[in-house]
């Protein structure tokens, strides 16, 4: 194992400049004209694992591809097989005249790297990939055997992964799936996160007249469906931050005393958190901390509001239409379905019968519950004590992994989600960036974590 370490810390700088490598990829998977970017970037880290001894292999799907590779398998019985799972795919970098350097130019800032996708999630995955390097390279067996999917989609709903773990059930059954794509509270505050929010996702559209109207001959005798959309989300929320939809908290389950009390051991600073945000006052649901707010309770947010005309200047009309989309988080035996069916029998309530109410759905997934107590998670809390030494913490994050929920249902196999990201990583916002001493650590610890989990 000495060797395995001393070779993690004689080639950072290598490992750093592949990092800077692979981030230069715009692998935008939102964006259609980045297609040949994800196909390049898939190929970049398949050429990667096989120099490091993988066997690994491009994997056509409908959509992007998925990069499987194999560490060498070794005749013994009664080895454990563990799956790593990362992604390749980033968020859109706009807006662009945010970022102090170029998204895709990654750039040394102190110990950060800054760059889209640095983070989320390439940092992260390819920390696994070095600590795998290490033993081949040093000739020093591996307790169990690995396989690493990283896939192309997750920042798109991950469409065509379950399809993927269906048809190759056999040879990725595993003992327990390895992710890390969540984050921890602090450099010497490492974290085993045992839950993760769900989600829903829909637009609401609310349509008035057949076309825009000219506001100063007709405004006044048609309802805007701007106002009115203005109005309805309004009714959304009380007045203490509570979601005012019958039904929305049916099958939410109270935080036990012990989650309670594991979330008030994160560090937090009212007035440094509210000033890292940038707003003049926090707010949320009444009788909860803001770290359980952000991570244990329910939440419906407009991720954008749209109506009219949006150009330079101004254009006097009444809009035709105006739309909002919306997600919510969802905790643990919140149902997907269940809450967008409340949803719209809210809406269509209190929808005014001057518009005409449209909500589309779009992508879902229920929240994620693991015991910490188990084999497997304390076996991760032992590797993270040795990589970080210091106490690591328990973690409810707020975040959505929805495919979690898949490696359990086809797998049968529950995640170890062992983040490295800092809350102030800016992911999926401008000038993100990771930590490289959260890369070195993150390495150390995936080189632990196997001596861990074979016992």
């Amino acid at each position: 194992m000495n060797d395995v370490l001393a070779y993690l810390r004689a080639n950072q700088k290598r490992f750093v400049n592949e990092l800077c490598d692979y981030v230069r990829f715009p692998s935008v998977s939102a964006q259609p004209p980045h297609r040949p970017d994800m196909l390049a970037c898939a190929k970049w880290l398949v050429a990667h694992c096989q120099n490091i001894g993988l066997d690994a292999k491009l994997c056509p799907t409908a959509g992007h591809p998925i990069v499987l590779a194999k560490t060498p398998r070794q005749p013994t019985t009664g080895r454990r097989h563990f799956m790593v799972y990362g992604h390749y795919d980033v968020q859109p970098p706009e807006p662009f005249e945010l970022w102090k350097t170029p998204p895709f130019e990654p750039t040394l800032r102190g110990r950060s790297l800054v760059g889209r996708g640095a983070s989320d999630n390439k940092g992260q995955n390819l920390a696994h990939l070095k600590a795998v390097e290490a033993y081949l390279r040093t000739g020093q067996e591996l307790p169990c055997d690995i396989t690493f999917v990283i896939e192309g989609e997750e920042e798109v709903g991950s469409k065509s992964l379950a399809g993927f773990l269906k048809e190759h059930r056999a040879e990725l059954r595993c003992d327990a799936v390895v992710v890390s794509d969540t984050g921890i509270p602090a450099k010497n505050l490492p974290a085993l996160t045992y839950a993760l929010r769900g989600i829903a996702a829909f637009e609401i559209i609310l349509r008035g007249p057949s076309r825009d109207l000219h506001s100063g001959i007709f405004g006044g005798a048609v309802e805007n469906p701007a106002t009115a959309l203005c109005r309805l989300l309004a009714k959304i929320h009380d007045a203490k931050g509570r979601i005012a939809i019958p039904g929305f908290y049916d099958d939410v389950a109270p935080l036990t005393r012990f989650e309670r009390q594991q979330l008030a051991r994160l560090p937090f600073q009212r007035a440094k958190f509210q000033k890292f945000l940038g707003v003049p006052q926090l707010f949320g649901e009444h009788g909860f901390t803001p770290d359980e707010q952000r991570s244990a309770r329910p939440t419906f947010e407009i991720n954008g509001l749209t109506s009219g005309y949006q150009g330079e200047g101004s254009k006097t009309i009444v809009p035709a239409w105006a739309r909002a989309k919306v997600t919510a988080r969802l905790v643990a035996h919140q149902k997907p379905a269940r809450v967008i069916k409340a949803v719209h029998a809210f809406l269509k309530q209190h929808c005014p019968p001057t518009v005409k109410l449209e909500v589309k759905s779009g992508h879902g997934a229920e929240a994620y519950l693991v015991s910490p107590k188990s084999a497997d998670a304390q076996a991760a809390l032992r590797a993270l004590r040795s990589a970080f030494g210091c106490e690591p913490v328990l973690l409810r994050e707020g975040g959505s992994i929805p495919i979690v929920n898949q490696f359990k249902k086809i797998l049968g196999a529950d995640t170890l989600l062992l983040g490295l990201a800092l809350p102030d990583d800016n992911a999926h916002s401008p000038n993100e960036k990771f930590d490289l001493d959260l890369f070195a650590a993150g390495q150390r610890m995936s080189a632990l974590l196997w001596q861990e989990l074979a016992r």
